[in-house]
């Protein structure tokens, strides 16, 4: 952080400088100036190092000045299950602080968007509304398929000759260092059989539960979906770009951490499905719910969306890079033209936003609305889901998938 120091102004009498800099009687003050600069320069250093610093707003932007949101005026009526999100200036980003005390480097730096409207599903993607495009398609998501094990690199071979998916399975015993490479192979497993249809297993089933997120949903699954409402309603629905997606998180509220405002829990009310306990071998659920909740279990926020932090990660349109911020245009950002992750650098993933039922502030914290995920393309996990968006009637940018 800069800082700003006060020099000097007022003349020192010559009598009241030490003998050893004072300007002999031939006018030579070269050595009386850089003495006077020595003590300049560590009276700078130990103001910089000893004045209290002041604290930083959080997203690191101290202009007070909220961004302009349109006006909140849908262009008709709404689609059903969708709100209008109006479009407008945002600061995207922030710094978010996680588990281990660091920064996360790619939500930084904090700059600001501008975003045309659109119509948002007010809900994550349902396993009825999935089930309604498998039936008249056909459809079959990558994990109702048999694994390539370029897309599953963590299957055995045995594994590999049935269809399979990742699911979270806590561990008996608690794990003490969740940093320790490789470490995330104790909480996750290729289950034969894990779908949408079954989220934990061939033995498991949806069967009660039409109004869950649909899970075990491939970046590649969600555009399949969107596409075929495209067609079937004769207008554009298309996954949401990672800008439109954050600007509808915030709900109209300017650089705060969560969706709902400033504190986590307020008033002791949690507003999100996410983690409490010991993770990943405790769940308190002071939440309510262990694993998925329903959709629409928690309060929406500011446009009317529900579960835009937790439940399900969602998939957004965007390839992922983790400096892509510092390039982003500064409207209607789509993203940049290929993915690179540098712990994976073979694999092009896809951004994915929202956090889910697993984040906890002891491992992901990336429930924050300015916090960023990522997955590979054909990846599919029982936490990773999708919603749509719908292009508004009007002209304006519309990315295509």
């Amino acid at each position: 952080m800069k800082h700003n120091s006060t020099g000097i102004t007022r003349k020192i009498p010559r009598a009241n400088l030490p003998a050893t800099i004072r300007p002999d009687k031939k006018g030579n003050s070269f050595y009386f100036w850089l003495a006077c600069a020595g003590i300049l320069g560590l009276l700078g250093a130990l103001t910089y190092v000893l004045w209290p610093m002041p604290k930083r707003p959080f997203g690191d932007q101290a202009d007070p000045t909220p961004p302009k949101i349109n006006a909140n005026t849908p262009p008709g009526p709404a689609p059903a299950g969708m709100v209008w999100i109006p479009g407008g200036e945002f600061w995207m980003g922030g710094e978010v602080e996680m588990h281990d005390g660091n920064v996360a480097s790619d939500s930084l730096p904090m700059h600001k968007v501008y975003v045309d409207g659109f119509w948002m599903d007010q809900h994550e993607v349902s396993n009825e509304k999935w089930a309604r495009f498998a039936k008249e398609t056909g459809y079959l998501t990558v994990a109702e398929l048999k694994p390539d094990p370029r897309d599953s690199p963590m299957a055995s071979e045995e594994e590999l000759k049935y269809p399979c998916s990742i699911v979270f399975t806590p561990p008996k015993k608690s794990i003490d260092n969740l940093e320790k490479a490789q470490q995330f192979h104790l909480w996750w497993s290729m289950v034969r059989g894990a779908s949408w249809k079954n989220p934990e297993g061939k033995d498991s089933t949806i069967v009660g539960k039409d109004n869950y997120p649909a899970v075990h949903i491939a970046y590649v699954d969600a555009v399949a979906y969107c596409r075929w409402l495209s067609k079937k309603t004769g207008v554009t629905h298309r996954l949401p770009t990672e800008a439109e997606w954050e600007f509808a998180a915030r709900g109209g509220l300017d650089r705060k951490p969560y969706t709902w405002g400033d504190k986590l829990t307020p008033n002791g009310k949690w507003m999100a499905n996410i983690w409490q306990g010991k993770f990943p071998s405790e769940n308190t659920a002071l939440d309510g719910f262990v694993g998925l909740a329903p959709v629409g279990s928690f309060p929406p926020n500011g446009y009317g969306l529900h579960d835009m932090a937790g439940n399900a990660w969602e998939w957004c349109h965007d390839y992922y890079q983790e400096d892509y911020y510092a390039l982003s245009p500064a409207k209607n950002p789509r993203g940049p033209a290929s993915g690179i992750d540098p712990l994976e650098p073979s694999l092009a993933k896809r951004v994915q936003r929202g956090g889910s039922f697993l984040c906890s502030d002891q491992y992901c914290i990336r429930y924050q609305v300015g916090a960023r995920g990522k997955g590979d393309e054909r990846s599919a996990s029982n936490n990773v889901g999708f919603r749509c968006i719908r292009e508004a009637p009007v002209p304006g940018y519309g990315p295509g998938q």
